[in-house]
C-alpha cells in the first residue's frame, strides 16, 4: 500500500516549487543591500525551508501554500511601502518572481485531490538554538531599524513568536497564516508610533497594541426568514465574488449584512479583516468616501486621493468590506458620481477585497452579483412581529395585518414597536390599524416608515426626474396592481419622458415589475397614495382615460369586442378606481356610467363578484343610472351561477322600469328573468316571459331582440323537456338572424340543436352540429360558447361510454374558464361525476371538493347544494369500498 511519504515524494510539482521560493527568496537577500531587509529575506528563508520539510499530505500542502503568499505579501508591502527608494531593480524583481512563485504553488496545490480528514499539524523542525539565533537577530533589528524597517521587524517578531510556539507545541498552519494575515494592524499601530516618537519612549521601542481599523457594528439580534439568502452571500464571500443587496428602504438589506459579517464562517476566513462603511454618514464626494474607507480598513492613509495608497495595504490580506447605504454615494446624479462609481468598481476587482453593498438603487458594478431582497415569508413575519409584541390575542387578526404590509421587514418592527408601547392587545391594534392604516408606524423614539421613504424621495436621482416624478409615483401607488408598462403612452400621453422616470422608479427600489406591471409594496402605496383623488389632477386625468376605454358598448358581433379583453389584467385598478370615485362624487353620473360599463367588460371577459356591489344596492330609486347599474349588476352575478340575488335584483329593476324604462327595456328585462328562471328550474314561469319579451319585441319591429329571445326560449323548451318545442323556436331565431354578424347567434343556435339531437339518440347529427358551433367559437375566440359545446360534447361521449373521448372534453372545456371561476366550477363538477361513476373515489372526492370551494366563493348557492350532495354520496361510497377490504 502506498504510504504518505511516497505519495509526497511522488509529486514533482510541490517540493520543486518551494525549492524555487527558497531560492529567489536567497537571492533577493543578497542582491538587497539593506542589513535589516536582508535579514528578513533570511527569515522567511528559514520558514519556507521549514514549510518545505514539514510537509505532509495534500491538505498541508494548501494550507502551507496559502501562508507563504500570505506572508510574500506582507513582506513585499512592507518593503515596496516604507524602503521603496532603496531598492534595486534586481531586488524589485526578485520580489516579483516570489510573489509569482508562490502564487504557482497555490495554483499547483489547488489542482490536488483534497481529501475530507482534519487538516495535520505543523510541526517546526528547527531546534531550539536556530529559535534563538533569530530572536537575537530580530532583537537588534529593532535597535537598528529606521521608522520604515520597524515595519518588517514587527513582521517578523510575529513570524519568530509562531515558530517558537510550533517548537513547544503542535501549531496549526490555518493559525499561523491567521496571524500573519492580521499582522497589517499591528504594523500599522507601530507605523505610526514610531513617526509620533521615532526613538520611543526615552530612547526605547514602544510597541503598539491598539488594533487599527474597525469592526463592524454587532449584528442584529435576530434575522428571521434569511438563512437561504444569508448562505448563499456567504458562498459568494468565500470566493471573494462582490455581491449587492438591492431593495426598498426597510426591506432588512443591513441585518443580512451584519448577520453575514458576524457568522462564524465569515469570522473564520477573514477573522478581524471585516470592515463595514456606512456611506449615508458622510457627504458624498470622491475624498471623503477614500478618507472614510482609509479609517475603516486601518490604512490611515491621510487624505488618499485614490485607492494606490490603499490598494497594497489591501492585498496584504483578504478582506471582506461592507459599503452599506451605497446609494448615497452611487447615486448617477450625486456629488463627484462618476468618480466615486469608478472607486468603488476598483475596489470590487481586487483580488484580496470581497465587496458587499446594500442599496437602495441597482447602479453597482457589474461585477457584483445582484440579489433583490424581497419581503419576508409569513412564518419568518410572524416571528419578527412576536419577538416584540407579546401580548396574547387573536393571531388571526395579526395575520391579516401582516399580510396588508405584504410582509415588509421595517413595517412589520415599526407595528410592533408601536403596539408594544403602547401595551395594546390584538384587538386594539386591529382597530387602530384599519383607522391609521401606515400612520400608525411611527414609534416615539422617531423612527418611522415616512422617514424611510422620503430619504428615498430626497435622493439627486429622484429629485432630477423633475415635477412629474411624484405625482407618477402617487399613480403607481393609487392603482393596487400599479401601471401596466404597456399603457404608459396611452396613460400619461404628456409626459413625454415618462418610461425613463418609470424605469428609475426601479432603479431606486420605490417601484419593482411584476407580471408586466409597474407596482410597489403595500406600506409604500400607504404612504403614497393621494389623499383627496380629486385634488390630484394627474390622477383625475387618468380617471378619464379609463372612463373612456370602458365606454365601449361589448357584445360579440360589435368591433372592439376581443380588444376589451384589457380588463382580464386590469379589473382590479378599474375596480378601485370605481370605488374611490363614486364614494367622493357619489352624484357622479359619468361614475356611476363606467361602473355600468365595467360591469359589462366582467361579464364578458371575466366574471366574479364585484365589491361594487353594496354601493350600487343602495343608490336610491330615483338616481340616474341605478337601473343600468342594477342590470348590469344582475347579469355579472348570474354569470357566476348567483341566480337568486340576479332574479331578485331584475325583480326590482323591472319594477323601477314600471315608471320609466320604457317598452324596450321592460323586454329585455323580462328576458333576463327568463333565463335566471329556467335555470332556477321554474320553467313555466320563465317560458311566460320569455313570451311575453317576444310579443313586445314584435310590436317594436326588433328583429335582432326577437332572434336573442327565440334563442332563449328554445333553451327553455329543451330544459323542460319540450323538444320540438325547442326545435321549432331555434329554426325561426335562425330564420331571422341577419346576414351581418350572425355568427354568435347562430353559434348558439347550433349548441341547441346539437343538445336536442343528443337527447333524441342521434348522437351523429349531434356531434356535427356542436362541431359546427366549436369552428365558428373558434374563429371569434369565444371562449364561452367554446366552454359549454366541449361540455356538452363530453356529456354526450359519457353517455355512449367513450370516456376517454369524455375526460379530453372536460379538459377542454377548463381551458376556456381561466378567467372564469364558474365555469371551472361546473367542469370540475362534471369531471367528478365521472369519476364517481367510474367508481374512482378518491378522484371523485378531490373533484367534487374543488367545486364546491369554487361555489362557495361566488355565492353559487344551487350549484353548491348540487355539488355538496354529489360529495356526500361519494364519501358515502368511498367509506363502503373500505369498509369491503
Amino acid at each position: 500500500m502506498e504510504t504518505e511519504p511516497q505519495r509526497l515524494k511522488e509529486q514533482d510539482g510541490a517540493p520543486s516549487s518551494l525549492n524555487a521560493a527558497i531560492e529567489v527568496v536567497n537571492v533577493s537577500k543578497d542582491l538587497c543591500g539593506i542589513a535589516s531587509a536582508t535579514v528578513a529575506f533570511g527569515s522567511v528563508s528559514a520558514l519556507l525551508t521549514m514549510i518545505r520539510d514539514s510537509m505532509i499530505n495534500e491538505r498541508d500542502y494548501v494550507e502551507l501554500g496559502l501562508s507563504c503568499a500570505d506572508i510574500c505579501r506582507v513582506l513585499d508591502r512592507g518593503i515596496s511601502g516604507n524602503n521603496s527608494q532603496n531598492l534595486s531593480q534586481p531586488v524589485r524583481e526578485a520580489i516579483s518572481q516570489l510573489t509569482t512563485t508562490v502564487a504557482d504553488i497555490q495554483r499547483k496545490a489547488t489542482k490536488q485531490s483534497i481529501r475530507g480528514t482534519a487538516s495535520r499539524l505543523l510541526h517546526a523542525k528547527n531546534d531550539k538554538e536556530t529559535i534563538a539565533a533569530w530572536k537575537s537577530d530580530l532583537n537588534r533589528m529593532l535597535h537598528i531599524f529606521t521608522v520604515r524597517s520597524v515595519v518588517l521587524a514587527r513582521l517578523w517578531l510575529t513570524i519568530r513568536s509562531q515558530a517558537e510556539l510550533a517548537v513547544n507545541a503542535y501549531v496549526t498552519v490555518s493559525d499561523i497564516r491567521h496571524d500573519v494575515a492580521n499582522t497589517h494592524s499591528i504594523v500599522s499601530d507601530i507605523h505610526r508610533s514610531m513617526l509620533k516618537d521615532p526613538e520611543g519612549i526615552n530612547g526605547k521601542h514602544q510597541s503598539a497594541r491598539t488594533r487599527s481599523g474597525e469592526l463592524p457594528p454587532s449584528p442584529p439580534r435576530a434575522c428571521f426568514g434569511r438563512g437561504a439568502l444569508t448562505e448563499k452571500i456567504i458562498g459568494f464571500a468565500e470566493t471573494l465574488t462582490p455581491s449587492a443587496l438591492i431593495g426598498v428602504g426597510g426591506i432588512g438589506k443591513t441585518s443580512i449584512a451584519l448577520t453575514v459579517l458576524h457568522h462564524d464562517r465569515i469570522k473564520k476566513r477573514f477573522g478581524e479583516n471585516r470592515r463595514f462603511l456606512r456611506c449615508d454618514q458622510f457627504s458624498a464626494s470622491r475624498g471623503n468616501f477614500l478618507t472614510r474607507l482609509s479609517k475603516v480598513i486601518g490604512a490611515e492613509v491621510e487624505n488618499p486621493e485614490d485607492l494606490a495608497p490603499l490598494r497594497t495595504f489591501l492585498s496584504s490580506k483578504e478582506t471582506i468590506i461592507v459599503l452599506d447605504n451605497a446609494e448615497s454615494i452611487l447615486d448617477p446624479q450625486g456629488t463627484d458620481a462618476q468618480e466615486i462609481y469608478a472607486l468603488v468598481e476598483e475596489l470590487s476587482q481586487l483580488e484580496t477585497v470581497c465587496l458587499c453593498i446594500t442599496s437602495r438603487i441597482s447602479t453597482v458594478p457589474p461585477d457584483c452579483e445582484t440579489l433583490d431582497i424581497p419581503t419576508l415569508p409569513m412564518e419568518s413575519a410572524r416571528d419578527a412581529f412576536y419577538r416584540i409584541f407579546k401580548s396574547p390575542g387573536r393571531p388571526a387578526l395579526i395575520d391579516v395585518v401582516l399580510e396588508q404590509l405584504e410582509f415588509h421587514p421595517l413595517s412589520i418592527t415599526l407595528l410592533a414597536t408601536v403596539a408594544h408601547h403602547n401595551k395594546w392587545d390584538t384587538d386594539r391594534l386591529n382597530k387602530e390599524w384599519k383607522r391609521r392604516r401606515t400612520g400608525l408606524l411611527h414609534t416615539q423614539h422617531n423612527k418611522s416608515l415616512a422617514s424611510a421613504i422620503e430619504l428615498s424621495l430626497a435622493s439627486p436621482m429622484f429629485q432630477e426626474l423633475g415635477s412629474d416624478a411624484r405625482g407618477l409615483l402617487g399613480i403607481v401607488a393609487f392603482f393596487p396592481q400599479g401601471i401596466d408598462e404597456n399603457n404608459l403612452e396611452w396613460l400619461f400621453p404628456d409626459i413625454s419622458d415618462g418610461p425613463n422616470i418609470f424605469d428609475k422608479f426601479c432603479v431606486l427600489s420605490l417601484t419593482y415589475r411584476s407580471d408586466g406591471f409597474l407596482t410597489m409594496l403595500a406600506p409604500l402605496r400607504d404612504y403614497l397614495r393621494p389623499n383627496d383623488p380629486n385634488l390630484y389632477p394627474l390622477l383625475c386625468a387618468t380617471k378619464e382615460r379609463y372612463f373612456s376605454r370602458l365606454s365601449v358598448q361589448l357584445h360579440p358581433t360589435r368591433p372592439g369586442f376581443g380588444d376589451a379583453r384589457w380588463i382580464t389584467s386590469e379589473d382590479a385598478n378599474v375596480e378601485h378606481l370605481l370605488d374611490v370615485f363614486t364614494t367622493v362624487d357619489e352624484n357622479s353620473g359619468i361614475a356611476w356610467t363606467a361602473c355600468a360599463h365595467f360591469m359589462a367588460h366582467l361579464l364578458w371577459h371575466k366574471p366574479r363578484l364585484t365589491v361594487l356591489t353594496p354601493k350600487i344596492e343602495g343608490l336610491p330609486d330615483d338616481h340616474p343610472s341605478k337601473i343600468q347599474c342594477l342590470i348590469q349588476l344582475a347579469l355579472l352575478l348570474g354569470s357566476v351561477g348567483n341566480l337568486a340575488k340576479k332574479k331578485r335584483l331584475l325583480a326590482q329593476t323591472l319594477e323601477l322600469q314600471g315608471g320609466q324604462g320604457g317598452d324596450l327595456h321592460v323586454a329585455r328585462t323580462l328576458r333576463y328573468l327568463a333565463e335566471v328562471n329556467g335555470r332556477l328550474g321554474l320553467f313555466a314561469e320563465g317560458i311566460l316571459q320569455a313570451e311575453e319579451a317576444l310579443a313586445i319585441f314584435e310590436r317594436l319591429d326588433d328583429e335582432s331582440e326577437r332572434a336573442s329571445t327565440l334563442c332563449r326560449l328554445s333553451w327553455l323548451f329543451y330544459d323542460s323537456r319540450q323538444i320540438d318545442a325547442a326545435e321549432a323556436a331555434v329554426l325561426r331565431c335562425m330564420d331571422l338572424l341577419p346576414e351581418e354578424g350572425k355568427q354568435f347567434r347562430m353559434c348558439q343556435c347550433q349548441c341547441v340543436l346539437g343538445n336536442i339531437c343528443r337527447s333524441r339518440g342521434e348522437t351523429g347529427k349531434a356531434i356535427e352540429y356542436f362541431e359546427t358551433a366549436l369552428r365558428i367559437a373558434s374563429t371569434f375566440d369565444w371562449q364561452d360558447q367554446l366552454f359549454w359545446n366541449h361540455y356538452s360534447l363530453a356529456e354526450l361521449f359519457f353517455e355512449k361510454d367513450k370516456l376517454d373521448d369524455a375526460h379530453a372534453h372536460v379538459e377542454r372545456a377548463k381551458l376556456h374558464a381561466i378567467d372564469n371561476p364558474y365555469f371551472l366550477g361546473r367542469a370540475t363538477e362534471l369531471e367528478a361525476e365521472f369519476w364517481y361513476k367510474e367508481r374512482r373515489f378518491e378522484a371523485a372526492k378531490s373533484g367534487a371538493t374543488r367545486a364546491v370551494e369554487l361555489y362557495e366563493k361566488l355565492e353559487a348557492t344551487k350549484y353548491l347544494r348540487r355539488s355538496g350532495v354529489l360529495l356526500q354520496r361519494i364519501e358515502a361510497d368511498l367509506v363502503a369500498s373500505e369498509s369491503d377490504f
